[in-house]
């Protein structure tokens, strides 16, 4: 006959083991953010001691003081979140539109043969174009709104996401796929139920791609006549001699680029915990 007392021996280790696995999974979280943040501090207390010390001169090189005032300057004059708002509102419009297409277009590739012919020199082709190439046609076709601006860091979004889903597709197991359409899945319906959750790490990979890729080209689209973004507090600072707002500027699009790339993250830590 089972002993009752270990029966509630193991139901209390049970219970135990979720509330001992808490702290170790936020110590371990925290462990990986404190290392996170070690070379940042570490390279901020250098630039702190090489300007203190004169090792620069400041028209080069203003210390970490000289960039928090500039930033505090701009946030009194009300101009700071508004460059950071304008910017990061371009860059999320533009990489949702390129990540769609390059989606599309890499799906398509990926499983159609013809497709794969038909397309993919020629977008190879177009991948080789540097970003500030497109800003002279993109304003002759979409002048200098904001739709232009959205169009080229749409296509800094485009080319990661369709690279990564193409070759990934191609690589999908078919015993997989022909379990899949054994239950009556086809077109769309298996591409999102069993092909796309099958290369998940690729997707995310090819969308963590794109965001950086669209914060690089974000520099290039606020070229096109901005008069806000960081694109254009950055030339407007290298034009009057800011080297202080320039590295602020810096900063802030590591910060802001950071900070996407982590929600992306979060999206994929869902993601596996739905389709794994």
């Amino acid at each position: 006959m089972a002993d009752p007392q270990a029966g509630v021996a193991r139901a209390d280790a049970v219970d135990a083991a979720p509330a001992s696995g808490r702290p170790g999974r936020a110590a371990g979280r925290a462990g990986r953010i404190a290392l996170g943040l070690l070379v940042p501090v570490v390279l901020l207390a250098v630039w702190w001691g090489a300007t203190a010390a004169g090792l620069v001169p400041p028209y080069q090189l203003p210390g970490p003081v000289a960039v928090w005032d500039a930033a505090v300057d701009l946030v009194q004059r009300g101009q700071l979140w508004h460059h950071v708002a304008i910017s990061t509102q371009r860059v999320l419009i533009g990489f949702a539109l390129g990540a769609a297409a390059g989606l599309a277009v890499g799906s398509l590739v990926g499983l159609s043969k013809l497709g794969d012919l038909l397309l993919a020199p020629t977008l190879g082709a177009i991948r080789a174009v540097p970003s500030l190439a497109w800003v002279p046609l993109l304003i002759l076709w979409l002048k200098i709104g904001e739709e232009s601006k959205i169009t080229l860091i749409a296509i800094g979004a485009f080319f990661p996401v369709y690279t990564t889903i193409a070759a990934a597709l191609r690589h999908v197991d078919p015993h997989l796929v022909e379990a899949g359409r054994a239950f009556g899945l086809r077109g769309l319906r298996l591409l999102s139920v069993v092909q796309l959750p099958a290369v998940l790490p690729s997707l995310v990979a090819g969308l963590r791609l794109a965001l950086a890729q669209s914060w690089l080209f974000l520099v290039a689209a606020e070229l096109i006549a901005s008069s806000m973004g960081l694109g254009f507090l950055l030339n407007d600072s290298q034009q009057n001699g800011r080297v202080d707002r320039i590295l602020l500027a810096i900063v802030l699009l590591a910060v802001l680029g950071k900070l996407t790339d982590a929600l992306i993250g979060l999206a994929e830590r869902r993601l596996l915990r739905r389709w794994a």
